[in-house]
């Protein structure tokens, strides 16, 4: 079996003749955390909506687990473990945190379609909700309002709820947007508690996270795979520099 658990080569996505992503050959290690970084407009997102299968490759392939999963639906590749964050959903604003917690465990169980079924129907579920948001560092929050939780925690709310779906491997776009460094350093300690086992593909710009909790890195510039390595090797290549800076190696 590969020690990659994600895959993809020659991936490539036109939009009315631009190629927004071209050619990217992405190998992801099971059980590390790889960062996939660029510019505005490198492909980043592209290759996200790509890999979990909200757009449908020009050509390439998409190898998940050892299956090719190039034109399977994203229903089924969130079944198989592979999970984006925002596929919860945003938390809903006006459910408490163990609510929202528990309406994500209902989903692999079929419950949330039993409308006629009484609330005590749900208490099984409470164990394990708990038990996320004891993971997740929001016990004090569990009998909160989501809108009334500060942005950060709603953040770490988010990741309790994919968690719920036992996902194998999970992609964070970009998790540390419009955080203050305080939460920054909270989720940041999350993401490294979550990736312990289960591997994690994230989009972020703050590039301090990156570094930090990084095994590997992939640049992308103008849709194209421009550097790989740790954060050393990348961090230290002219042509990253040159894309990021503006500047060569001075």
């Amino acid at each position: 079996m590969s020690e990659f658990i994600l895959e993809t080569q020659n991936l490539t996505k036109y939009f009315a003749g631009f190629a927004a992503v071209s050619g990217v050959n992405l190998a992801v290690r099971e059980g590390t955390i790889h960062a996939l970084i660029g510019p505005n407009g490198a492909g980043k997102t592209t290759c996200f909506n790509l890999i979990t299968k909200f757009l449908q490759p020009s050509s390439g392939t998409i190898r998940y687990a050892g299956h090719d999963i190039t034109k399977t639906s994203p229903h089924a590749v969130a079944q198989e473990g592979l999970v984006r964050s925002f596929q919860i959903s945003a938390v809903f604003p006006h459910l408490t945190a163990l609510e929202n917690v528990r309406l994500a465990l209902q989903r692999p169980t079929g419950l949330s379609f039993h409308f006629w079924k009484p609330a005590s129907a749900l208490h099984r579920l409470h164990e394990r909700a708990h038990e996320l948001l004891e993971a997740v560092g929001l016990s004090e929050f569990t009998n909160t309002q989501a809108v009334e939780m500060p942005y950060g925690r709603k953040r770490a709310l988010e990741i309790a709820t994919t968690l719920a779906l036992e996902p194998k491997m999970m992609l964070l776009d970009e998790p540390m947007a419009g955080m203050g460094h305080e939460d920054i350093s909270r989720v940041s300690e999350l993401i490294r508690q979550v990736a312990k086992n289960r591997t994690v593909l994230m989009v972020e710009h703050n590039l301090e996270v990156v570094a930090d909790l990084s095994d590997t890195i992939t640049v992308l510039q103008r849709g194209q795979v421009l550097a790989e390595g740790s954060y050393e090797e990348v961090s230290r290549n002219p042509e990253v520099r040159q894309a990021y800076m503006g500047t060569g190696d001075e």
